[in-house]
């Protein structure tokens, strides 16, 4: 049986006008999501994506009160780039829509 301490991981490198980051990942969890014609780096950067959308869609539809009109700007931005990126909607990927 496998251990978790046997299975190797790359480093992913996030640049951003700020600075940068690493994102330690094992290759065969990001060979679960890729497509034949996909690069690791591209599932990488759709994957966060479509966390960032997630979460964007969950501070305007599912919190208490109405969200302020700069986050509903930014949810729309988001998913605007979603779609761009993707080829989908967020509610064709999801099968979630209000």
């Amino acid at each position: 049986m496998a251990d978790a301490d046997d299975v190797e991981t790359t480093t992913y490198t996030i640049e951003g006008p700020d600075g940068s980051d690493e994102l330690e990942l094992p290759p065969g969890l990001i060979d679960l999501l890729r497509e034949e014609d996909e690069s690791r780096e591209t599932v990488v950067g759709d994957m966060a994506l479509v966390s960032f959308v997630q979460q964007a869609h969950a501070a305007v539809h599912h919190t208490q009160g109405e969200p302020d009109e700069e986050v509903v700007a930014i949810e729309e931005k988001a998913r605007d780039l979603f779609e761009e990126r993707l080829g989908i909607t967020f509610e064709q990927a999801t099968g979630h829509s209000h």
